[in-house]
């Protein structure tokens, strides 16, 4: 068995597959300082509550963009699982050209998606992570990294209203009835999803003009089920993109299927 690992600056996507079938999934706030004794912990929890035993892991992939956790995991994988784990890092096999300027400046969540969009549909594509940072990435038919855009994330934009206007309140992020809101909670919800969406539309407009092509739009992310209810570009939510871009590339960097 694989278990791969997704640590985003918000959370942690962790994932166990047996092949290509995935086993379990589970979804974690990101602690930049846990220990590995903590992290060891952690990982027996989540895999005993679902009944699958540490010795059994036979395989580890990590992505992650914050370097903080980094070596913590790469000791629990050794100690706690007994395999080396495969980073993704600059060097690793991902079958993408990378045509970005400076390739070693692409987030490893970013590469992760790109693969597991290639794998699955034709190019060109356009990817949009809905994260602490919502990020878009063209794809070209050839399986060319073209380049992207980075905004600032819905919930993060939420939150800086909640922090710097001091009358305004925290809001959980969903879709309201309609666009003119009557009270100050729909007045935010319509313009983090409404608004969202909207930017969405816009820059996939932009990029396709650009590239003069139609690309196909996928999104994940948390949030990413909610903005394509709004959106009229989106049309694949992939929610497990990032586990499945880390199986592609474990299998790409290794001879020994999990």
């Amino acid at each position: 068995m694989l278990i791969v690992v997704d640590v985003g600056n918000s959370n942690t996507v962790i994932g166990v597959y047996e092949g290509d079938e995935l086993k379990g999934s589970w979804r974690i706030v990101t602690g930049n300082y846990r220990t590995s004794d903590e992290l060891r912990v952690m990982f027996t929890t989540l895999l005993q509550q679902d009944g699958i035993a540490m010795e059994h892991i036979e395989g580890c992939c990590i992505s992650s963009v914050v370097p903080q956790v980094n070596i913590a995991l790469e000791h629990v994988s050794r100690k706690a699982f007994g395999v080396d784990p495969i980073m993704v890092e600059p060097g690793i096999k991902t079958g993408l050209k990378l045509h970005n300027e400076n390739p070693k400046e692409l987030g490893a969540d970013r590469l992760v998606n790109a693969v597991a969009a290639v794998d699955e549909h034709d190019g060109p594509l356009i990817i949009i992570d809905f994260g602490t940072a919502t990020t878009f990435d063209y794809i070209s038919e050839n399986a060319e990294y073209k380049g992207g855009i980075i905004v600032p994330g819905i919930q993060l934009s939420a939150d800086a209203l909640f922090e710097h206007c001091a009358k305004l309140p925290r809001v959980d992020i969903s879709i309201p009835d309609q666009v003119i809101g009557r009270n100050t909670v729909s007045n935010i919800r319509s313009g983090l999803t409404y608004g969202y969406a909207d930017m969405v539309d816009g820059l996939v407009r932009r990029m396709s003009k650009e590239t003069n092509t139609t690309p196909t739009i996928i999104a994940t992310g948390g949030l990413s089920e909610v903005i394509a209810k709004a959106s009229s570009s989106i049309q694949i939510v992939d929610p497990m993109l990032s586990m499945k871009g880390l199986l592609s590339i474990y299998k790409k960097n290794t001879r020994t299927p999990a």
